[in-house]
């Protein structure tokens, strides 16, 4: 799609900024309203949509639906089941030295909002930060990927439908319109993206005092311990790691396995890969494609910093990596300082389980934090090391459970979103406090009298 230009960018956002502050976004009805349109034309959509995500990154129908569209659909189910007891002022406690005073929050809109997507999954990450928006009653800016050529004209056309475009608007474009928008200034940006972006994104934000919440990545760990079951444990790896043929930020970055175990999982993933895409992996439909060639040059690049157990076949003018496990890495390596983002899967192994801890506690806090094994191990392991969510012996699911929280920590993102953490995010959350005038107690006052029995309550 043709890059928006500056003159049109000024004017949309103008134009949202304008709608907000005549309060039209801001009655709960209109959004619930919204809502129910935005999944109905969602609906329409989904031939389009898997289509699109076919052309963009050779998804399947079924993984589009899976991970995408169906997420999507579950996340204004579960706005619109709650959104009005979210919504309603909460009465919250008042200390005794406060009262006959009482308190309240209100929970109001941030204002305009500027959304910007990855490619990766370019219709979930546009449309989920939006509908926590609409929920929370923002006028929104999106900004969707460029690199999603396909998806990009029918999110364009969902909005369009739905939406007016004071209230809702899409811009379009490369680095050029990021550095625009940067220049803007904003009541929120939500930002999903690398963590190097991350900082860009956030150094600009401070320019205007704009709260942010990043949505980055990491190297996600996965421990396997020798107490796992191998059979499940292997299946679930092969899968956890070629969903999106590995461009996921949640995907597991590397594993970490007992020397006990190793010959054994290793096994078990290849196999488990070729009864899922065959043995010419290449022909299988369930298998995408890398998004461009930089990154396919960037992941093939990772094959030569280690062994190659399984996989390894490559295909350039298709864009084509095959599910790789690598042994013998090395550790100061691109592969393990970089997210890898595809369908590499180094394999680390330990002897003792705090080789595991102290190498995962030696880098960045990661977005995503897996464990295979008894879970009477779980509460030492979870002591020890720390991240943006955990699944135990499971892979990714914990994004799919709308009353989780989901988000990062530290370098690997700020903020959480999905159910009620996506309304409360885009919310201002305002404190009230209400005292009545038949009263007015002397203690605050020079000479401050009763200020001993005050001094007792406070101390």
């Amino acid at each position: 799609m043709r890059e928006t230009s500056e003159e049109v960018i000024h004017q949309s956002l103008n134009s949202l900024k304008e709608y907000f502050r005549k309060g039209a976004t801001r009655d709960i009805n209109t959004r619930i309203g919204l809502l129910r349109k935005l999944r109905g034309s969602i609906s329409s959509h989904q031939n389009e949509i898997a289509q699109a995500l076919h052309k963009d990154l050779r998804k399947s129908e079924q993984e589009s639906f899976i991970s995408e569209t169906g997420l999507v659909l579950k996340e204004i189910d579960i706005q619109l089941r709650n959104l009005k007891k979210w919504a309603k002022p909460k009465r919250v406690r008042t200390p005794l030295y406060l009262l006959p005073s009482s308190s309240h929050l209100k929970f109001e809109p941030k204002g305009t909002v500027l959304i910007i997507a990855p490619w990766n999954y370019p219709f979930q990450l546009l449309m989920t930060p939006l509908v926590g928006a609409i929920a929370a009653g923002n006028t929104v800016l999106l900004k969707p990927s460029e690199f999603s050529e396909s998806t990009n004209p029918v999110m364009g056309a969902i909005v369009s439908e739905v939406f007016t475009p004071e209230h809702v608007s899409m811009v379009h474009g490369g680095k050029t319109v990021n550095q625009i928008l940067f220049q803007e200034r904003y009541d929120l940006i939500y930002f999903t993206g690398s963590p190097y972006l991350g900082k860009i994104v956030m150094k600009a934000a401070a320019e205007n005092l704009t709260p942010v919440v990043l949505e980055l990545g990491g190297k996600s760990p996965c421990i396997v311990d020798k107490s796992a079951d191998l059979k499940i444990t292997a299946k679930r790896i092969a899968w956890g790691k070629t969903v999106n043929v590995g461009q996921t930020c949640i995907a597991p970055d590397y594993l970490l396995v007992h020397k006990d175990i190793a010959e054994e999982l290793q096994k078990g993933i290849a196999e488990n890969w070729e009864e899922m895409f065959g043995a010419d992996k290449q022909k299988s439909q369930y298998l995408g494609r890398i998004v461009n060639d930089t990154s396919f040059e960037r992941l093939k690049s990772y094959l030569t910093q280690g062994t190659i157990v399984a996989g390894g076949e490559v295909d350039a003018n298709d864009r084509f990596i095959a599910p790789t496990l690598l042994r013998d890495v090395d550790l100061d390596g691109t592969v393990m300082q970089d997210e890898i983002f595809g369908p590499v899967l180094p394999m680390i192994v330990y002897e003792d389980i705090n080789e595991a801890i102290k190498l995962i506690n030696s880098r960045e806090t990661p977005l995503s934090y897996y464990y295979f094994g008894e879970e009477k191990n779980v509460p030492h392991l979870l002591d020890q090391n720390t991240s943006g969510g955990v699944c135990i012996n499971d892979l990714l699911i914990h994004i799919s459970n709308h009353h989780l929280p989901f988000g990062g920590e530290g370098n690997s993102g700020i903020g959480r979103c999905h159910g009620k953490y996506s309304f409360e995010a885009f919310s201002n959350a305002r404190a009230i406090m209400k005292s009545p005038t038949w009263i007015d107690l002397p203690f605050r006052y020079a000479p401050f009298k009763g200020y001993r029995f005050v001094k007792k309550l406070l101390s």
